[in-house]
């Protein structure tokens, strides 16, 4: 066998480290023939947000609810669940939670993007959730509404 190179200063490691792990010379086996379990769903939801170019907090946003979702629905497999479950758990934030609308349309946004994009099924039926209410917004000096509203003309 011959004697394989060690570089201690310049790389970090002994370079023979490197060959015995992903050198077909030095290894036994080839990591093309091995049987790869397959991926968890949620894996697979991060892989195809990367593939996307998503931001790193969308992927965050959307895992985050994916598991809400799952977790709402006693740890069901998304595949097995439709429209009827999708507008329970919306409905659910809207009424119970009590949530804005911007966060329920984000929760909505994260279980259409598991369902077009990782589970490839496509859900195009309206789906008719409870909608969160939208709140007024203040307007300058944090003033809701119009000034003219309050000093009207008798």
């Amino acid at each position: 066998m011959e004697k394989i190179p060690t570089y201690k200063k310049t790389v970090g490691f002994p370079i023979s480290i490197f060959y015995s792990i992903y050198s077909n010379k030095y290894n036994e086996f080839n990591l093309n023939n091995m049987d790869k379990a397959p991926k968890k769903l949620l894996e697979q939801v991060r892989d195809t947000l990367r593939l996307k170019h998503y931001s790193i907090r969308t992927e965050n946003s959307y895992i985050s609810w994916i598991k809400r979702y799952i977790l709402f629905h006693n740890k069901r497999h998304p595949k097995d669940m439709r429209k009827h479950e999708i507008e329970v758990f919306l409905t659910h934030l809207a009424v119970d939670l009590k949530v804005a609308s911007s966060t329920q349309n984000q929760a909505f946004n994260a279980l259409l993007f598991l369902y077009r994009e990782v589970l490839n099924i496509d859900i195009a039926d309206q789906i008719n959730a409870v909608r969160a209410k939208r709140r007024g917004r203040a307007g300058k000096n944090g003033v809701v509404g119009s000034i003219s509203s309050f000093c009207a003309p008798d």
